[in-house]
């Protein structure tokens, strides 16, 4: 097994901190944190509604940070335009809806796609690394490597919920086999979507598997143990 990469999503810091409008606790000071215990990348979903990261934290991240900044963005035009400002070093287009709590499964990418292929082309030129999130189906992986796309996210949300044995081999298995074909066409393969301390393992040790993106749960273990050891004991399990 090479060595996989650990993307540590913190939107739920900013979450946090939203319940009361105050500046703690800070998203600059998170990514340090994140960075120091062994996390390659701070990943952020910039949602339209602006329910928890909001652009100043992307801005202060990417001034005030030393590190891989991945962000997790609906493909419209006024992410796009963020994006371009701001520069991450990778993006990822994601789903969204109005009134979901959490992105529900992978991109519709069947049927006419000329914008968001024109996004990732502009993305793409920009030396932005682009993923697309997809849900481990040929087709929708078949489609993001036609538009375009430097990697696939898969949407491990099945897997995670999947209950008992039988039914987590078979979402598992599903997920090694998109792995493949993600490989087949010589792109980066990437995992994330509810996974925690106790069915990460079983992913990170797909064939391939590059990088795995991880918030909610190291957040809340955060809550017990500190961010630093949260982190710290994702990145030994994945390794």
């Amino acid at each position: 097994m090479g060595h996989i990469k650990l993307g540590v999503n913190i939107d739920h810091v900013a979450t946090l901190r939203e319940a009361r409008k105050e500046k703690n606790p800070d998203t600059v000071e998170a990514a340090r944190v994140v960075y120091t215990s062994g996390g390659d990348m701070v990943v952020m979903h910039l949602r339209q509604d602006r329910r928890h990261i909001q652009d100043s934290d992307l801005e202060r991240v990417r001034k005030e940070v030393k590190g891989m900044i991945h962000l997790e963005m609906a493909a419209v035009p006024e992410m796009e335009k963020i994006a371009l400002k701001v520069r991450p070093d990778s993006v990822c287009l994601v789903p969204e809806g109005p009134n979901e709590v959490t992105t529900q499964g992978g991109m519709q990418l069947t049927g006419k796609q000329a914008g968001l292929e024109k996004i990732i082309r502009n993305l793409s030129g920009a030396g932005i690394e682009v993923s697309v999130f997809a849900d481990p189906e040929p087709g929708a992986i078949r489609a993001a490597h036609n538009m375009g796309a430097d990697a696939i996210e898969l949407c491990t949300s099945a897997y995670s919920q999947a209950w008992g044995k039988k039914l987590q081999a078979k979402e598992l298995e599903r997920l090694q086999l998109a792995g493949f074909l993600v490989k087949e066409l010589e792109m980066e393969l990437h995992a994330g979507h509810g996974l925690d301390y106790y069915n990460v393992v079983p992913v990170a040790r797909i064939e391939g598997m590059d990088c795995l993106n991880i918030g909610y749960s190291i957040i809340s273990r955060s809550m017990f143990v500190g961010l630093k050891t949260a982190v710290g004991e994702m990145k030994r399990l994945i390794q």
